[in-house]
């Protein structure tokens, strides 16, 4: 096992890497001159210059490019906004966990009222209550977040419903958590309809198995069955979809927190891209790109834990991972019938 968590951090590095010299240069693409940012497009020669050799911006790229790593790697430094002048960790660290927790409850939310959708929908399949809860689940698909998200204002936020939805930033944090409610539902709204519809396929192919006919030949309850041995083994596909949600749930935050006036990073990004600071935009990148990647590490982590037969065959845990994916793929695969059905 620890073999293969050291390959797979490995294999990280050279994405990480990667995602940091593609975003790094994409700010020279730009139009804008960082200098006419910082003091503005009239601002004196001499002020540009002794601004641009201050921020190190006469200095060649590539030798830009290395100190902005080296200061990452070795102090987590990510540099300075170019609008407030603070570290930009600062602004991470203030920010980053209301985004997580957001996030954290609209995966929650996600899991609690998809899985048991999905399991209803397997039960009773192409019959009335399977009907109406892919139709449900089709609509959350639909629906764009920045559809849903002013429509639940209008009708639940208020003054005209009792959810707030302005005002975050004024509140003490034993009533913080009302302001979550509705950006947690908007957020997990097409996360639940995917997770529900993966669990009715998984299920379904499940329950079409030979030891599902036997658990049920030798008496056992239709509870045992279907909790005991069908959803721990449709489980494992539902655990891969559900640990990459997480990483888009993360960066589909950028929306929802800027209707919602959430300051988290999502909220942070938005406003750093319309003021150009491109130093903050470059971070929240990184950000997120190494959450995805110990993201998926932790799902073939848990893969490993919940499926032993990934373990076990042949070459081990450097299996974990093709096994995950085997299994996704499957399950897309069985869902798309149900995408012509419905």
């Amino acid at each position: 096992m620890l073999r293969f968590i050291a390959l797979r951090l490995a294999l990280a590095i050279p994405t990480l890497l990667a995602i940091s010299f593609l975003v790094f240069f994409a700010s020279y693409l730009s139009p804008a001159d960082p200098v006419d940012i910082l003091l503005g497009q009239r601002a004196a020669p001499e002020a540009k210059a002794r601004t641009r050799h201050e921020w190190g911006l006469d200095r060649p790229p590539l030798v830009r490019y290395a100190d902005y790593v080296g200061g990452i790697v070795t102090r987590g430094d990510f540099g300075r906004s170019y609008m407030t002048r603070e570290p930009i960790t600062e602004i991470v660290k203030r920010g980053f966990p209301n985004t997580a927790l957001l996030a954290a409850l609209a995966l929650t939310l996600s899991l609690v009222i998809g899985i048991p959708i999905g399991i209803l929908s397997a039960v009773y399949a192409n019959r009335a209550p399977d009907r109406l809860a892919m139709s449900v689940a089709l609509a959350g698909v639909a629906i764009p977040s920045f559809v849903l998200g002013p429509v639940l204002i209008l009708w639940i936020g208020q003054p005209r419903g009792p959810m707030p939805v302005i005002g975050f930033s004024l509140q003490d944090h034993r009533t913080a958590w009302q302001f979550f409610v509705l950006p947690a539902v908007v957020l997990a709204a097409r996360s639940c309809a995917l997770i529900a519809r993966l669990t009715r396929s998984a299920m379904l192919d499940v329950l079409g198995q030979d030891y599902i006919r036997t658990a049920r030949a030798k008496g056992l309850s239709g509870g045992v069955v279907m909790f005991k041995h069908a959803l721990k083994n449709a489980f494992p596909p539902i655990l891969t979809v559900a640990g990459t949600t997480f990483g888009y749930l993360l960066s589909g935050s950028f929306v929802v927190e800027t209707f919602f006036t959430i300051p988290g990073i999502g909220y942070q990004s938005i406003r750093s891209i319309l003021d150009r600071d491109y130093p903050v935009v470059q971070a929240m990148a990184l950000l997120l790109a190494t959450i995805f990647v110990l993201m998926n590490l932790t799902v073939d982590l848990l893969y490993g834990l919940l499926d032993p037969r990934a373990r076990v065959a042949g070459g081990g845990p450097l299996l974990l991972g093709g096994a995950r994916r085997g299994a996704a793929t499957a399950a897309a695969g069985a869902a798309a019938p149900e995408e012509a059905q419905t």
